[in-house]
């Protein structure tokens, strides 16, 4: 289930507020001893993250289907996307392992779908979150974050403020869970602008950047998913390391396309120091406005989003 962007709820009385982590979704099962996950897009977390192992030991041995954030702090507590990027596309298991210990993950487990074979969809959130509470699923790799129930909005929008977060979720407290589904009962409020988007191509760095990326050709879907072009928003030469850039030219150089991915526009870049590949890949930039023409303004790369479908991004409000 998918929160839409949106503004505070106008009257608080029946929303319930949580902190918006950020990090990679994840829907997790625990049966018999066997943890599996899998991201909103349906990629295998499981090997991935093997941390989630220590949920089927805080289960004893109950089944359960939860929903939650996975999530990599920073030093001073925070979480950070840029961390977490270290431990994502990893087949190795040895170096899954080796990451592992440097850049430790923790679940967020906001959301109880089934327990004991019951499915619990059709229950209301409260009710929902009063049984996932009631397991006390707190350990060093997991844990079930604050809810605030009978609260202002404002003020724990100016909390997660405060404390350097990306903003904050409103839930209808008798909204059912909606599999699959982005739904007005679920909010997302953000302080920080940020936009999926699918990576359309390249262009080659200059001066100290010679031989490595220098920025990215950015699009989304015109509305509704998927129906219609690759729009063209801009390019995003910022927010990058070097380990980053080597990265990213790795994951693109396989899709190179002699063909712009991208429906015919004023500004899209052209020369032989583009090159464009085929839509396979998501990741997130952060803004500060979109532009009359379309175009994403001050763009600074955060990071891939493995786990969201190519098809499903598409121009937030």
């Amino acid at each position: 289930m998918l929160a839409g962007p949106a503004s505070l709820p106008a009257d608080d009385s029946g929303w319930a507020y949580e902190f918006k982590w950020d990090g990679v979704r994840a829907i997790t099962s625990v049966e018999a001893g066997t943890v599996a996950a899998r991201s909103r897009g349906a990629k295998d977390l499981t090997a991935m993250f093997p941390e989630l192992q220590d949920l089927a030991g805080a289960l004893g041995g109950r089944s359960a289907i939860v929903d939650g954030e996975l999530v990599a702090f920073d030093a001073a507590g925070r979480p950070s996307f840029g961390r977490l990027q270290r431990r994502l596309n990893l087949t190795s298991g040895p170096e899954i392992a080796s990451r592992a210990g440097q850049v430790p993950a923790t679940y967020l487990i906001f959301d109880l779908l089934a327990l004991d074979g019951e499915s619990l969809l059709d229950l209301g959130y409260d009710e929902r979150r009063d049984r996932l509470e009631g397991l006390a699923l707190n350990g060093d790799t997991f844990t079930v974050p604050p809810v605030f129930r009978d609260a202002r909005g404002a003020d724990v929008l100016a909390a997660a403020a405060a404390a350097g977060l990306e903003g904050v979720l409103a839930k209808r407290r008798d909204s059912r869970y909606l599999p699959g589904e982005r739904s007005p009962a679920w909010r997302k409020i953000k302080i920080v602008r940020t936009q999926d988007v699918v990576i359309g191509g390249w262009t080659d760095g200059e001066g100290e950047r010679a031989g490595s990326l220098g920025a990215l050709l950015l699009g989304v879907y015109a509305e509704p998913a998927g129906h219609g072009g690759l729009q063209y928003v801009g390019k995003v030469g910022t927010g990058f390391d070097a380990a980053a850039r080597r990265s990213l030219l790795e994951a693109l150089a396989p899709l190179a396309s002699d063909r712009s991915p991208f429906e015919p526009a004023a500004g899209i870049p052209t020369g032989s120091n583009v090159h464009f590949v085929s839509p396979a890949v998501v990741g997130e930039v952060t803004y500060g406005e979109w532009t009359a023409g379309g175009h994403l303004r001050h763009p600074s790369w955060r990071g891939l989003r493995p786990e969201v479908a190519v098809g499903g991004v598409v121009r937030e409000p």
